[in-house]
């Protein structure tokens, strides 16, 4: 049986996954509480994944953290990360967090802490890995109190997109290659976001695996469209969903399991 992905692509996936500029999270805005955000996000982080100050260029992501209303100085920064295109992510904490509008930065970018409370690091994590994407997967790299909250998300965002795939493309077996390259690139965004090399010969196990279970998911749309003909566009994008959900969360639970997977 001939492979769902062509050598070339494979190949292709690794050479991009594997280019990781080194970029680091920087924390800007209240000293105060920046630093202890930055503290309590850099433990057991890499030398130089996290660093403060208001100069947001060269970073993969800026977290701005705001204990009042912005002020000249707080939106020259935030307008020099937008300038520089650095993703920005905000905390905004006390009593001001329930209303307060941030310039430069979206609504859903906004973590709100209410007074008197710690960082919802969780929250904050999360909020990281969406607005990041699968950029977000070598800073988690680095920065091991983001890897569950990018993995989650890595997971999410591919099973919707694979249901997506499957749903709409109505070509007999078209949508395999599609499939398989998107589950490769899950299971490998996630062993680099679990600082995992990248390295063909090393990963060889996982991508047969994943190459396999795509080929099984695929016959499996196959026998269910047989019983189920009508809406099988629905069907379809069931099991490439579900696969995809199933894969992430097993190459998921093997990576936190694993020595150092925490």
């Amino acid at each position: 049986m001939a492979l769902p992905v062509r050598a070339g692509a494979l190949r292709a996936l690794v050479k991009e996954i594997s280019v990781d500029a080194g970029k680091p999270l920087v924390v800007g805005g209240a000293r105060e509480l920046a630093a202890v955000l930055r503290r309590e996000l850099g433990r057991d982080a890499k030398p130089g994944a996290v660093r403060g100050g208001d100069e947001p260029k060269g970073g993969a992501v800026y977290l701005y953290v705001l204990g009042r209303e912005p002020n000249e100085e707080d939106e020259l920064a935030l307008k020099r990360a937008r300038r520089a295109r650095v993703p920005i992510v905000a905390v905004v904490t006390g009593p001001v967090a329930d209303n307060l509008t941030i310039p430069y930065v979206l609504a859903t970018d906004v973590v709100r802490v209410g007074a008197g409370e710690g960082f919802p690091l969780d929250e904050i994590a999360r909020a990281i890995a969406g607005r990041l994407g699968e950029e977000a997967a070598p800073l988690a790299a680095r920065i091991p109190r983001l890897r569950r909250a990018v993995a989650d998300g890595l997971v999410a965002a591919f099973a919707r997109r694979n249901g997506i795939v499957g749903a709409a493309v109505f070509v007999p077996g078209a949508d395999l290659p599609v499939l398989a390259l998107n589950e490769l690139r899950l299971v490998l965004r996630l062993e680099q976001a679990y600082g995992l090399e990248i390295d063909p010969r090393e990963r060889l196990p996982e991508i047969a695996a994943v190459l396999a279970a795509g080929v099984g998911m695929r016959a499996l749309a196959r026998e269910l469209l047989d019983l189920v003909p009508v809406a099988g566009w629905a069907v379809k994008g069931a099991v490439a969903y579900a696969g995809t959900r199933a894969l992430g969360e097993a190459a998921l639970l093997r990576l936190e399991a694993a020595p150092g997977g925490h």
